[in-house]
């Protein structure tokens, strides 16, 4: 062939591939290979924007000519951009969208500035970069006032919860009957004077607050505020009969509860002092839970006196020593402990709840009962009042597995009311002795039964920012990045019960957490094989410790150890036994990883030769029939 003609087939060659690429990039559909489609809209959302009555107006921020501006930043907002560009095609006409980049001193940033969007300062060039998103339908406007990188994997749920917000004109009413701090207390002037920040709201507050009005209830109430959408009773505390009663009838009426209860509260175990938690018996206040005259009329069993552990779904804690152990009161659930059938966890992947108990329902209960979050079947009950003095370590060995249990239910049909006989009687008078009850409240308008919605979650300490975000003050923005799905699921639930699903199949989806499932099953086996032989090793090792120590604390006038020859040998001996100890306790924790070492030797050889022996493979037989 003539060089010409070699040159002319380059030129062709290379034309011919752009070509193919752009008349791939204007084709209506697209491939997404990814295991959890994170490229892909989802039937919420392409549901969400079918329901669009009026156009909606999308501009999107974004500064690209800034100085020193990662290259991550500019993969992720060409992710953003594919991704609305998405919305405008599924719309069907419904969306605008307007790609802005707006530079300091120009129109297009004080555009950004009415807009609400806050701009984010670049390290080490010190320049301004707008990175948001502004959606406006009519008089409604909505922002994203700064996109962060490390929640892409919840990109599509931001931007579908912006086009939804931007539609809504009411909120619908949420009452909250909490005795957790999830509201921060009002801020004291004085603190304020002194330039101390007012403490934040826990951030499932801030995300309630996106779709919901929340007007809060306090537990000395008598009846529950008019015109409530759904109700989250969690952690109740000191509840009178009245507001039993008219959460009772709320239910019964039809009107969605969640109700979340707790066993064993660690945020409330921490506000407590370290004597306190020592005592034997001693009063725990608001550590636990229950409401028992209600959940005993619907035929659910809750117990406040044990906590639920899981061999397997155990979560990694560091202990004193510094070293990590698997705690099994501390649960790691992942995807397969989440009802995959039911929208509230359909497309979730992992939670995080601390000393969690469990539900049931009773045998004779003719209530629908559709399990929402459950352990493996290595999980077994520890006593609340062990906790106080087991060690981290020691927990597994304490557990001994029966079978999976139920974290977190939907449990829905005909109520029957806790208060058969109508609403209770008010609170006695009291005259000195002559003390007399006041008499029963008249019965008309009570339900004695009902069609009624609860959802019901044996554990608290999951909606707390300590175990569900990371705060974080991002290039001057204050955010915070999820580390599970605990808000997801929170969010998820409230949503599902007051009627609004679109949403919901958008959460959890990308995420980034793909737990090895190999890895974990074969961790769980190792450390049920030797944790006998660890926990009596640590066993001794204390003993000598102590021994050494008594031996040591002999000193004399001016602190000089004092020992003779024979006192000297035995702390020698000691001290011996302790190496030997050590040795002993860093070969079984070896042994701990030696098949999950393997493991991952044999992916390492494979990842490297695999595709060398592939393309061998491939060109010996291209060869071969080239030749015949």
């Amino acid at each position: 062939m003539k060089p010409s003609a070699k040159l002319l087939s380059i030129v062709l060659l290379f034309a011919g591939l752009v070509l193919v690429n752009y008349l791939a990039s204007q084709l209506p559909f697209r491939g997404d290979n990814t295991a959890e489609k994170i490229y892909t809209l989802s039937d919420g959302t392409r549901s969400l924007l079918s329901k669009i009555e009026d156009p909606i107006s999308i501009d999107f921020y974004f500064t690209n000519n800034a100085k020193g501006l990662p290259i991550s930043y500019k993969n992720y907002a060409a992710r953003v951009e594919e991704m609305l560009r998405q919305y405008t095609r599924a719309a069907r006409g419904r969306i605008s969208l307007n790609i802005i980049h707006p530079e300091v001193d120009t129109p297009e940033e004080e555009q950004a500035t009415r807009a609400g969007l806050q701009p984010q300062i670049i390290p080490g060039s010190g320049e301004r970069l707008y990175f948001g998103l502004s959606a406006t339908q009519a008089d409604l406007q909505e922002t994203i006032v700064a996109f962060n990188p490390q929640r892409e994997q919840f990109l599509e749920y931001d931007l579908s919860q912006l086009i939804h917000s931007v539609q809504i004109f009411e909120k619908r009413r949420l009452g909250l009957l909490s005795s957790l701090p999830l509201k921060a207390a009002p801020p004291n002037p004085m603190m304020m004077q002194m330039g101390q920040r007012p403490q934040p709201d826990q951030f499932i507050i801030s995300e309630w607050s996106k779709t919901f009005e929340i007007v809060e209830v306090d537990a000395t109430a008598d009846e529950l505020p008019a015109n409530l959408d759904a109700l989250a009773v969690i952690h109740p505390q000191g509840l009178s009969q009245k507001l039993e009663y008219a959460i009772d009838q709320y239910l019964l009426r039809g009107r969605p509860v969640f109700l979340a209860l707790d066993p064993s509260s660690e945020h409330f175990k921490r506000q407590q002092p370290p004597q306190q938690q020592m005592m034997m018996g001693g009063p725990q206040p608001n550590v636990a839970s229950d409401l028992p005259r209600l959940l005993g009329a619907y035929g659910i069993e809750f117990d406040t006196a044990n906590v639920t552990g899981d061999l397997r779904y155990a979560a990694q804690v560091q202990v004193a020593t510094g070293t990590l152990v698997r705690y099994p009161i501390w649960l790691n659930l992942p995807a397969e402990s989440l009802n995959r059938e039911t929208m509230a966890t359909a497309e979730l992947d992992n939670l995080l709840w601390v000393e969690s108990g469990h539900i049931a329902l009773n045998a004779s209960s003719v209530l629908d009962f559709t399990p929402l979050v459950s352990t493996s079947e290595e999980a077994g009950d520890i006593a609340t009042m062990m906790l106080q003095f087991a060690q981290p370590e020691a927990i597994a060995g304490q557990i001994e597995p029966d079978g999976s249990r139920t974290l977190a239910a939907l449990v829905t049909g005909t109520f029957s009311s806790a208060f058969p006989n109508g609403p209770p009687a008010d609170e006695p008078a009291t005259d000195g002795d002559n003390a007399s009850p006041a008499p029963a409240a008249p019965v008309s308008g009570g339900l004695a039964s009902g069609e009624g919605t609860l959802m019901i979650v044996a554990d608290t300490d999951w909606l707390m920012d300590g175990y569900s975000v990371r705060r974080m003050n991002f290039l001057g923005v204050q955010t915070a990045e999820p580390l599970n799905d605990n808000l997801a699921f929170a969010t998820n639930a409230l949503e599902f019960l007051a009627g609004s699903q679109d949403l919901i199949s958008i959460r959890g989806k990308g995420s980034s957490l793909r737990p090895f499932t190999v890895v974990r099953d074969m961790e769980a086996e190792a450390q049920q094989r030797y944790q006998e032989q660890l926990e009596a090793l640590d066993g001794r090792l204390r003993e000598v410790q102590q021994q050494i120590s008594e031996l040591q604390s002999q000193t004399g006038e001016r602190g000089l150890l004092v020992a003779s020859p024979e006192v000297a040998e035995t702390i020698a001996e000691y001290q011996a036994q302790e190496v030997e100890m050590r040795r002993e306790r860093r070969d079984i924790r070896r042994a701990l990883r030696e098949d999950i070492d393997a493991l991952e030797t044999r992916l390492l050889l494979l990842n490297l030769f695999a595709a060398p022996i592939i393309v061998g493979v491939f060109g010996i037989w291209f060869h071969r029939q080239r030749r015949q």
